[in-house]
Protein backbone atom coordinates (compact mmCIF):
# COMPACT_ATOMS: atom_id res chain seq x y z
CA UNK A 1 0.00 0.00 0.00
CA UNK A 2 1.13 3.37 -0.55
CA UNK A 3 0.13 7.42 -1.04
CA UNK A 4 2.40 9.47 -2.90
CA UNK A 5 2.04 13.38 -1.89
CA UNK A 6 2.85 15.83 -4.10
CA UNK A 7 2.82 19.38 -5.66
CA UNK A 8 3.58 21.19 -1.84
CA UNK A 9 5.93 24.28 -2.31
CA UNK A 10 6.63 27.73 -1.25
CA UNK A 11 3.93 30.70 -2.73
CA UNK A 12 3.19 34.13 -2.14
CA UNK A 13 0.02 34.76 0.13
CA UNK A 14 -3.02 35.06 -2.97
CA UNK A 15 -1.27 32.17 -4.66
CA UNK A 16 -2.39 28.88 -5.38
CA UNK A 17 -0.97 25.47 -5.29
CA UNK A 18 -2.48 21.74 -6.44
CA UNK A 19 -1.66 18.92 -4.58
CA UNK A 20 -1.72 15.59 -5.24
CA UNK A 21 -2.01 12.39 -4.03
CA UNK A 22 -1.39 8.96 -5.84
CA UNK A 23 -2.48 5.55 -4.45
CA UNK A 24 -1.78 1.87 -5.16
CA UNK A 25 -1.81 -1.59 -3.31
CA UNK A 26 -5.07 -1.10 -2.54
CA UNK A 27 -8.90 -1.02 -3.78
CA UNK A 28 -8.71 3.71 -4.34
CA UNK A 29 -12.46 3.20 -5.72
CA UNK A 30 -13.78 2.15 -2.39
CA UNK A 31 -12.04 4.37 -0.23
CA UNK A 32 -12.97 7.71 1.25
CA UNK A 33 -9.95 10.30 0.82
CA UNK A 34 -9.17 13.27 2.55
CA UNK A 35 -6.52 15.55 2.98
CA UNK A 36 -5.28 16.86 6.83
CA UNK A 37 -2.10 19.28 7.74
CA UNK A 38 -0.04 19.88 10.57
CA UNK A 39 2.18 22.41 11.81
CA UNK A 40 4.99 21.37 14.11
CA UNK A 41 4.03 20.82 17.58
CA UNK A 42 0.19 20.84 16.88
CA UNK A 43 -1.74 18.13 16.10
CA UNK A 44 -2.97 17.08 12.63
CA UNK A 45 -5.92 18.82 11.33
CA UNK A 46 -8.74 17.23 8.81
CA UNK A 47 -8.60 19.75 5.62
CA UNK A 48 -11.24 18.31 3.27
CA UNK A 49 -12.91 14.89 2.53
CA UNK A 50 -13.90 13.45 -0.89
CA UNK A 51 -16.81 10.14 -0.93
CA UNK A 52 -15.18 6.95 -2.43
CA UNK A 53 -17.75 7.87 -5.66
CA UNK A 54 -16.62 11.47 -5.57
CA UNK A 55 -19.92 12.71 -5.19
CA UNK A 56 -19.53 14.03 -1.61
CA UNK A 57 -17.36 16.75 -0.60
CA UNK A 58 -16.56 18.67 2.79
CA UNK A 59 -14.33 21.11 4.06
CA UNK A 60 -13.28 22.74 7.43
CA UNK A 61 -14.36 26.29 7.65
CA UNK A 62 -10.85 27.75 7.61
CA UNK A 63 -10.60 26.40 3.76
CA UNK A 64 -14.35 26.68 2.60
CA UNK A 65 -14.61 28.71 -0.79
CA UNK A 66 -10.85 28.95 -1.05
CA UNK A 67 -9.71 24.62 -1.76
CA UNK A 68 -11.75 22.05 -3.50
CA UNK A 69 -11.24 18.34 -3.50
CA UNK A 70 -10.92 16.04 -6.18
CA UNK A 71 -10.51 12.53 -7.53
CA UNK A 72 -9.99 10.51 -10.63
CA UNK A 73 -10.93 6.69 -9.51
CA UNK A 74 -9.59 5.45 -12.76
CA UNK A 75 -6.33 7.17 -12.15
CA UNK A 76 -5.87 6.28 -8.29
CA UNK A 77 -5.73 10.30 -7.10
CA UNK A 78 -7.12 12.54 -5.40
CA UNK A 79 -6.13 16.33 -5.62
CA UNK A 80 -6.30 19.09 -3.40
CA UNK A 81 -6.72 22.88 -5.71
CA UNK A 82 -5.93 25.76 -2.77
CA UNK A 83 -6.52 29.15 -3.85
CA UNK A 84 -6.02 32.44 -2.56
CA UNK A 85 -3.47 31.07 -0.20
CA UNK A 86 -2.73 32.56 3.45
CA UNK A 87 0.14 32.36 5.78
CA UNK A 88 -1.92 30.32 8.27
CA UNK A 89 -2.25 27.28 5.52
CA UNK A 90 1.67 26.81 5.92
CA UNK A 91 1.95 22.96 7.02
CA UNK A 92 2.50 19.64 6.17
CA UNK A 93 0.03 18.40 4.15
CA UNK A 94 -0.90 14.51 4.20
CA UNK A 95 -3.31 12.44 2.26
CA UNK A 96 -5.30 9.85 4.07
CA UNK A 97 -7.52 7.18 2.88
CA UNK A 98 -10.20 4.92 5.15
CA UNK A 99 -12.15 1.93 3.79
CA UNK A 100 -13.12 -1.45 4.94
CA UNK A 101 -12.22 -4.34 3.43
CA UNK A 102 -12.69 -8.19 4.19
CA UNK A 103 -10.23 -8.27 7.53
CA UNK A 104 -11.52 -4.78 8.79
CA UNK A 105 -10.88 -1.27 8.99
CA UNK A 106 -7.86 0.17 7.07
CA UNK A 107 -6.58 4.07 7.62
CA UNK A 108 -2.97 5.05 5.43
CA UNK A 109 -1.68 7.93 5.29
CA UNK A 110 0.85 9.42 2.62
CA UNK A 111 4.56 10.73 3.30
CA UNK A 112 2.85 14.53 3.26
CA UNK A 113 4.18 17.51 1.15
CA UNK A 114 4.95 20.46 3.06
CA UNK A 115 2.98 24.08 1.70
CA UNK A 116 4.92 27.66 2.64
CA UNK A 117 2.96 30.62 2.16
CA UNK A 118 5.19 33.39 2.63
CA UNK A 119 5.64 36.40 1.00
Amino acid sequence: VQLVDSGGGLVQPGGSLRLSCAASGFTFSSAAMSWYRQVPGKRRDWVAGISSSGSSTDYADSVKGRFTISRENAKNTVDLQMNDLKPQDTALYYCNAKGIHRSGAYEYWGQGTQVTVSA
